[in-house]
């Protein structure tokens, strides 16, 4: 699950996450060498052979994303050369970044800015705040009082990839999901079809899982769902017009992807009998929510998305 989480957000930032076109990235390693802008002699330039693109940095993906730099540090700021003092920098840099995520609304309580370090990096810091390294303890005394990890190579290469994921989900959430807008258009019919079903709110304090936006995009899937199952499966041969269902979570409700056929073909209903009549509308083997996930698959390659998704 996870690895298909990391799948799907890294397609999306190498795809969408830029101001000049698609960059691909890795997660963390990428994201880790995007950061350490670290200012070079002349002599050392030269034996550089690293030729970092000013425009594909980490920092410039967020401020393309975002439309503002992050307060107190620009976007290609120098990095000392010294390894703990460089440690140190980028150890502060990482607090900023979730410090300020989290005054957007981010959800990283759990993510600490040390394992958003390289593995060279997280080890100094390890070292400088478990006293091994003396002669920079006078470095390390805004760090003192917090607990701290000490983890194998494997364990924190593990955790920080799951931190620097975690960290892109919320940049998605908090600076691109606000750009859904709710278009509030009086439908008559639709409202009858929905008075029986329970309503979602959309109020800031109404969930403490869900996002107003997400809860916008749940709303919009319960709508389309409903007004259009009985339009793209009225001719359906594979179990008839699904049942009415109540849509409040973006993992087990679209599992079977019916709901997801329903919205795409509310925008495409050219697809309805080219693909989506052939879907089961009430699946309940593997192999039947298999099928209908490669039907929703090759829909979306047919509307060439340029988006490459797989089963």
């Amino acid at each position: 699950f996870f690895q298909k989480t990391l799948n799907a957000v890294k397609t999306w930032f190498t795809i969408f996450g830029w101001s000049k076109g698609q960059n691909p990235i890795s997660i963390p390693y990428s994201l880790r060498r995007d950061v350490c802008i670290v200012q070079l002699s002349v002599v050392q330039e030269k034996n550089f052979k690293r030729n970092l693109d000013k425009d594909k940095g980490f920092y410039e993906m967020l401020l393309h994303l975002n439309g503002q730099p992050i307060p107190g540090f620009g976007a290609t700021q120098a990095l000392p050369l010294d390894p703990v003092e460089r440690m140190f920098q980028l150890h502060w840099q990482h607090s900023e970044l979730l410090s300020f995520l989290k005054s957007q609304g981010a959800c990283l309580s759990h993510v600490m800015p040390e394992f958003l370090l390289a593995p060279e990096d997280y080890k100094l810091w390890t070292e400088v705040n478990t006293g091994l390294r003396v002669g920079s303890m006078r470095s390390s005394g805004k760090l003192s009082g917090k607990r701290i990890f000490i983890l194998e190579d494997s364990v924190f290469e593990t955790m920080s990839k799951r931190a620097w994921t975690d960290v892109l989900l919320q940049i998605y959430k908090v600076f691109v999901l606000p750009r859904v807008a709710s278009c509030i258009v009086p439908d008559p019919s639709s409202l009858e079809r929905l008075q029986n079903m329970p309503g979602i709110k959309s109020e800031p304090l109404c969930s403490n899982i869900y996002s107003r936006y997400e809860r916008t995009v749940l709303i919009w899937l319960n709508k389309n769902y409903e007004k259009y199952r009985k339009i793209v499966w009225k001719d359906s041969q594979r179990g008839g017009i699904p049942p009415m269902r109540w849509i409040v979570n973006f993992d087990r409700d679209l599992l079977d992807g019916l709901v997801l056929a329903a919205q795409i073909a509310a925008y495409c209903p050219y697809l309805i009998p080219t693909h989506f009549i052939k879907m089961y509308t009430d699946p309940r083997t593997h192999e039947q929510f298999l099928h209908n996930s490669l039907v929703l698959v090759k829909a979306l390659h047919a509307v060439n998305l340029g988006i490459d998704i797989k089963v």
